[in-house]
């Protein structure tokens, strides 16, 4: 009796679980709908009915893809692919956020504003930013001065929860919030944890935003940190806010709808900080939106991840996308950890509070205050108050947030704390604006005083708080959160592109919630300084809206073109680029092209461009079907079967080469065509290379031109001629100069 009875609840839960709907995104070969439908709705609905009359859709898409979002069950969506003009059904995906130094580390100090031309050009540039909203009283989003909204804007301000269509202005020039999928999903929004509007309650959409394009602020500062005078990348371009991103997450069904909204709207750039792992092209979301973007003319740039140091640990390496990782600024916020030794550290901090009592405090290590297994990582209850409290205590970074570790200890009666690094995050120092005293040292310092801490009897420690420093050298160095190459989806293409500043971030804050994030954290601040890829994309963002502005004409690749090509990837005296996670001079997989230089990028001298038929062809070598690209481009399309494709002759700024250890074929020919956007003149070949595995020859050597947009092509032929073990990476470079431009391409090569 008892098998019986569980054989039946066995398959009463299996037919729940194929009677439980879930959310997917469905696309359409719109060029197929029968001539028995006008409008491409009514072919969606009816095609949705014939598999579940009770099922709705959540949205359209018209721009973007054609198609539409539903809930439905397994059988339901295995039934719809079937369906005439059905191209693919597929599961919604959740992806996740990737969390006034800056313009003069940038070189966009006052001296440098008649540079660009901060004038209707570039208040004619829309920054679209897909992320969690915007904090419209934000000083960073005040109108003084610009004029009225560019006539090609076609987008508006939609009223919701706190938000109405007056806290828009010729500044912040639109504003849209897209949550069904998030609430078809989980649930209705819970209006009083999050505004069901615009309305930013997290504070990541207002930082990226007015980190791409906020207005000058005077006297900004997050707690006397980093005080002086904030200002956006593009501070005259004009912002619009699609909000995708929820406490839950940001899914791709309202993602793609952001996307399709923002391309309707005429945006001119788009900057998305969030991602989800990497999968085919055709299959992603953001990809998918991007590439309709593209078409349009609109420059889209990414955050990488923050997944670092891990090799193969992008996201949004799709070459129309600009892929951005992070960097550090050369300003700091030490923090000293001073021990009873006699010994000093240097750490960070932007604690700013009552100070520590006077003298040196017993020091206790986190894992010998607990009972749990993790008790050194400081989790939630964790701590034992007995052993904490009137002490200072040491726990090891990972797993839950940092300035979380600092509200335990706080909460088990702690003074202060120190956070050390573990080999995961190695030496990068990230600052925060700790709830109590607290200091971050890098893994090297972590384990001396931990050293210290278990061979003294009575371990002592205080913090020396130092404030802001400036001028801190070597700067930029890349940092440790920020994703790495190799490009698992097609190693033929160098990710990332380019890195900018990421790693403690002044911007615009959120009203809704303290610096910290945390809901014990009653201060409320205007500006905050936070660090991770999704905020070095923005600042790129707002870089491609100045060389819009200042180069109308420019399409979305010469754009990036120019940025990638003038980066530096070496310091002043010549040496590479540091990469905080190994000490050790960083790579083209970890910096791509380099560091962003929007000065030089102004006057490129050339760029290599890319036309929509040039991405197709790319698809096409990948070996696509014709749905797959189909789905892509919205429209019908075939691979021209006389033709021969390659992956390698994709116009793109960089060259990665991946060579077969196991004998494969050891000669890669890449063509490349440059175009000329500055004076006539002459450029002349310069190569370096690190290895002799691996011949390079260039033909041809000299390009001149002679007139505006003028192009020139040459092809690269790599040549194995070692044997290299498999994993085995090395790099060069290819440089085009006239004496005065300088044309830089960087160089990957990977054996496997």
């Amino acid at each position: 009796m008892f098998n019986l009875l569980l054989i039946f609840f066995m398959l009463l839960g299996i037919s729940h679980a194929q009677n439980e709907k879930t959310t997917y995104v469905v696309r359409m070969a719109s060029h197929q709908m029968p001539k028995a439908f006008e409008r491409h709705a009514h072919w969606y609905a009816a095609s949705l009915k014939s598999v579940s009359p009770s099922a709705d859709m959540l949205y359209t898409y018209n721009n973007v893809v054609h198609g539409f979002s539903t809930r439905l069950t397994d059988d339901e969506a295995r039934s719809l692919q079937g369906q005439p003009g059905v191209i693919s059904v597929w599961p919604e995906l959740k992806y996740e956020l990737h969390t006034t130094r800056t313009p003069e580390f940038l070189g966009l100090g006052k001296s440098t504003d008649a540079l660009f031309p901060e004038t209707d050009s570039v208040s004619d540039v829309v920054v679209g930013v897909l992320d969690t909203g915007v904090w419209p009283e934000s000083h960073s989003f005040a109108d003084d001065g610009l004029g009225p909204v560019p006539a090609s804007w076609k987008g508006f301000c939609e009223e919701g929860t706190n938000f109405t269509s007056s806290h828009c202005n010729r500044k912040l020039i639109g504003a849209r919030f897209f949550s069904r999928g998030y609430e078809a999903t989980l649930g209705p929004i819970d209006a009083s944890r999050e505004s069901k509007s615009p309305r930013d309650d997290d504070g990541h959409g207002t930082h990226t935003a007015s980190t791409a394009a906020g207005s000058v602020v005077e006297g900004a500062s997050l707690f006397g940190f980093a005080a002086g005078t904030a200002r956006g990348m593009a501070t005259r371009a004009r912002v619009a806010v699609y909000k995708v991103c929820w406490l839950g997450g940001c899914f791709s069904s309202d993602i793609l709808k952001g996307l399709d909204q923002a391309v309707e709207d005429n945006v001119n750039v788009l900057s998305m900080s969030l991602g989800g792992g990497m999968s085919e092209y055709y299959r992603d979301s953001v990809a998918v939106g991007a590439f309709a973007a593209m078409q349009k003319g609109i420059f889209i740039s990414s955050s990488a991840g923050n997944a670092g140091p891990s090799d193969f640990s992008l996201s949004n390496v799709a070459p129309w996308i600009t892929t951005v990782g992070a960097g550090t600024l050369d300003r700091d916020f030490p923090a000293y950890v001073s021990l009873g030794s006699g010994q000093n550290y240097s750490g960070v901090s932007l604690y700013k509070g009552d100070a520590l009592p006077h003298g040196m405090l017993p020091l206790i290590y986190a894992g010998n205050a607990s009972n749990a297994t993790n008790g050194n990582l400081c989790m939630m209850g964790t701590l034992i108050p007995e052993k904490v409290a009137g002490k200072m205590v040491l726990c090891d970074r990972g797993l839950n947030a940092r300035v979380q570790k600092g509200a335990v200890v706080k909460a088990a009666g702690g003074l202060g704390m120190v956070l050390a690094n573990t080999a995961s995050n190695g030496e990068e120092l990230v600052a925060d604006a700790h709830l109590l005293p607290a200091s971050c040292v890098g893994e090297k310092s972590g384990n001396a005083i931990k050293k210290y801490l278990f061979s003294d009897t009575n371990p002592t420690v205080t913090i020396l708080f130092e404030g802001t420093k400036v001028g801190v050298q070597p700067s930029p160095v890349v940092a440790a959160f920020s994703s790495r190459g190799p490009n698992l989806i097609t190693p033929q293409i160098l990710k990332p592109d380019i890195i900018a500043p990421g790693v403690n971030i002044i911007a615009g804050w959120s009203g809704k919630l303290g610096p910290t994030g945390l809901a014990i954290d009653s201060r409320r601040v205007a500006f905050n300084i936070i660090s991770g890829t999704s905020m070095s994309c923005p600042h790129v963002s707002g870089l491609a809206a100045l060389l819009k502005g200042a180069h109308p004409e420019w399409s979305p690749a010469a754009i990036r073109s120019a940025l990638m090509t003038t980066a530096y990837s070496s310091y002043k005296d010549g040496q590479i680029l540091l990469d905080i996670a190994t000490g050790k001079p960083s790579t083209p997989f970890d910096h791509g092209a380099g560091h962003a230089d929007p000065v030089a990028a102004l006057d490129p001298g050339l760029v290599y461009d890319l036309t929509v038929d040039d991405y197709l062809d790319f698809l096409c070598a990948l070996n696509y079907t014709d749905d797959q690209i189909s789905g892509l481009t919205r429209k019908e399309f075939s691979c021209d079967a006389k033709k021969k494709y390659s992956v390698t002759d994709l116009n793109y700024p960089s060259f990665a080469v991946n060579f077969q250890s196991n004998g494969g074929s050891s000669v890669y020919n890449y063509s490349r065509t440059l175009t000329n956007v500055g004076p006539a003149g002459t450029y002349k070949l310069s190569l370096k290379s690190e290895t002799q595995s691996v011949k390079i020859s260039v033909e041809p050597e000299t390009l001149s031109f002679s007139h505006a947009n003028e192009k020139k092509s040459y092809t690269v032929t790599f040549t194995a001629v070692g044997s290299m073990s498999p994993d085995s990476k090395s790099f060069g470079r290819i440089e085009w100069s006239d004496g005065k431009h300088i044309v830089g391409s960087p160089i990957a090569f990977s054996w496997s």
